[in-house]
């Protein structure tokens, strides 16, 4: 797949040949260089935000789907109308890299900042304009998961239905409230009707908010991610489409409006 893309002559990534049906309406880009990715559906000099409204997507156990969830959120976010978005990968996995390499689309915007200048990134990310940042985390709990959870206005903890996820989840759970950030529970993989999953949701209940939005154990979320795309973008009306969207919307009502909000909700928590 890779090696095989056509390019514009411009250098911009090539696109599918898709249907009017597949292929969401794009802004003009203001001031776009050649040869560059377009960063912003709209000029950073016709839009300003307050603070880069920063989500931090972690869990201490691997497989819990945290990249699929940054992937598909951040895309849902832009196309949502609520960008520009950018993400960050902060596992040295590079999952999430890999899939945007892939990517044939503008949106998001992959900002590669090294942990020891994210919050200067994130400073910077706000001057040109970006109204939201997810950041991918990596499956483990160490000083640096403490401090892109105090860099977060929101944080994302998904959750498999299994003995396994609940037993790990305590420690994530643990660090985020020593941090005092808002945080909600997200099902991944969840299967329908499945003991387990109803087992999953009461024992989580007990220490947090859950999303009501599952994201369903469906293969249509790995095809995307193979070709760097999101399953919404592939079949914008199958029950995958209809899943993020609802998630998004729920993310999006818990997410800070001011930083003044988060930092209350730090004194409050901590």
């Amino acid at each position: 797949m890779e090696g095989s893309k056509a390019r514009r002559p411009d250098g911009q990534k090539g696109r599918r040949h898709e249907s009017q049906t597949d292929r969401m309406p794009e802004s003009p880009t203001v001031g776009k260089p050649e040869g560059t990715k377009a960063l912003f559906r709209e000029s950073p000099q016709t839009r300003k935000v307050d603070f880069v409204k920063t989500i931090v997507i972690t869990s201490q156990k691997g497989g819990s789907g945290k990249t699929t969830l940054t992937a598909h959120l951040a895309v849902e976010a832009g196309r949502s109308g609520a960008g520009p978005v950018c993400v960050i990968d902060m596992d040295k996995q590079a999952t999430l890299s890999r899939w945007h390499d892939r990517r044939e689309e503008d949106s998001p915007e992959r900002a590669p900042f090294p942990f020891h200048q994210l919050a200067a990134g994130l400073a910077k990310q706000k001057h040109q304009g970006t109204a939201i940042c997810f950041i991918d985390t990596a499956p483990t709990i160490s000083d640096q998961s403490s401090e892109l959870q105090r860099l977060a206005d929101l944080v994302l903890i998904p959750v498999r239905p299994s003995p396994a996820d609940l037993w790990a989840v305590a420690e994530t759970v643990r660090l985020v409230k020593q941090v005092g950030k808002p945080f909600l529970f997200i099902m991944t993989q969840a299967k329908a009707h499945a003991n387990i999953t109803a087992q999953t949701v009461a024992a989580l209940s007990g220490h947090g908010r859950i999303a009501q939005s599952f994201i369903a154990d469906r293969v249509a979320y790995a095809v995307a991610m193979t070709g760097g795309r999101t399953a919404p973008e592939l079949a914008p009306k199958g029950a995958a489409a209809d899943e993020i969207a609802a998630l998004w919307t729920e993310v999006q009502s818990c997410i800070p409006r001011t930083r003044a909000a988060v930092l209350e909700e730090e004194v409050t928590h901590g």
